[in-house]
């Protein structure tokens, strides 16, 4: 009778165990929960499209859903690398591709047309760990530019290269090289057209007589696109890449292949991409400025970019828009037109779009 007592004991002790093992796993606490996902490395990524006169009565609904679906496919893209341990650098890459290889911005595929007729493209990338970077000027022939940057960064001593070099050294590693005729929409092309017939270039954009005229027209040199990622290592990196502006002359180059002013990406502080009106945005070396602030003047993000895109970039005559992340995580999308194709992504998957000023 004892011996069975004592089974009997040795049973009851183990189920109590299991099942106080069990009401552990099954019971844990919401905060024990949330304590263990803020362990679990941050990342995080916010991507722009273009800023400028985007408002919603000129757009029609079939065009904002274009715009919006695209935004949505490029950030998940670099989403998923970033979610899976990738780099920082790959993500911003490969979610600029899929704009690049988009005719809806002014980068690739749907880059707008010179005063000559041809398509001349820049880009440029940075790498926040060590900040190397590369960018490419002026090329007619590249597929997708910020693949050339990328190249220049990682297989060159050269930060920047331009023009027939360019195209040069993207024949020696290997990069898509496409026939100009690869460039053409109409669109661009009509916009282009049309911009001749007014006898002007598109620096005054505030012009009221043409920044109705059409979408294509009013919005033409802020089409650049441009992405910014924090991965799980804790490496920044951003990258711009575009088109430039419609009926440009004299091989103009902007600020998209500019380190400093549109890009910059530094582990201390931000990656920032840019996206308005070159000249000032050179000027005022944006990117970096933003990334100053905060690492000299001890700025937050939010701060930093409220400053240079609300009351420094217009002081000086320009406007336009910035993406960026800090080191922490944290994203802004400033800009100071009527709207910017945005879009950004959280760790937990948590997405946002943004076309208008809203």
């Amino acid at each position: 009778m004892k011996k069975i007592l004592l089974v009997f004991a040795i049973f009851g002790t183990l189920a109590c165990n299991n099942a106080e093992k069990q009401s552990k796993v099954e019971g844990a606490t919401p905060e024990a929960a949330s304590e263990e996902k803020d362990t679990a490395p941050n990342f995080g990524i916010v991507i722009h499209g273009g800023a400028g006169t985007i408002l919603k009565e000129n757009m029609s609904d079939s065009l904002e859903q274009q715009y919006r679906a695209k935004l949505e496919e490029a950030i998940r893209t670099g989403h998923e690398i970033l979610a899976n341990g990738g780099t920082a650098v790959e993500a911003v890459q490969r979610t600029i591709n899929v704009m690049e290889d988009s005719p809806l911005f002014n980068a690739g595929k749907g880059a707008v047309f010179t005063n000559e007729g041809t398509n001349e493209l820049d880009a440029s990338i940075m790498d926040g760990s060590n900040l190397n970077a590369g960018a490419v000027a002026g090329v007619t022939t590249i597929k997708n530019p910020i693949n050339l940057a990328y190249e220049v960064m990682v297989n060159s001593e050269h930060v920047m290269l331009a023009g027939k070099g360019a195209e040069r050294f993207a024949k020696e590693q290997g990069i898509e090289i496409v026939d100009p005729q690869y460039f053409y929409t109409e669109n661009r092309y009509r916009s282009l057209q049309r911009i001749r017939e007014q006898e002007k270039t598109q620096l005054d954009h505030d012009d009221q007589k043409t920044a109705f005229l059409d979408p294509y027209i009013k919005d033409s040199k802020f089409g650049t696109v441009g992405c910014a990622a924090l991965d799980k290592h804790g490496n920044l990196a951003a990258g711009t890449s575009t088109g430039g502006m419609t009926n440009k002359r004299y091989n103009r180059i902007g600020d998209a292949p500019i380190i400093g002013a549109g890009t910059y990406a530094n582990n201390k502080t931000v990656a920032v991409s840019s996206t308005g009106w070159g000249e000032f945005f050179i000027r005022g070396m944006v990117a970096y400025d933003i990334s100053a602030l905060m690492e000299y003047g001890g700025l937050s993000l939010e701060d930093a970019a409220r400053e240079v895109i609300q009351e420094k970039v217009p002081a000086l005559g320009g406007d336009g828009g910035i993406i960026a992340i800090d080191h922490h995580g944290n994203v802004a999308m400033e800009f100071n037109t009527a709207g910017m194709y945005r879009a950004k992504m959280n760790r937990d998957g948590d997405l946002e779009i943004g076309i208008y000023g809203e």
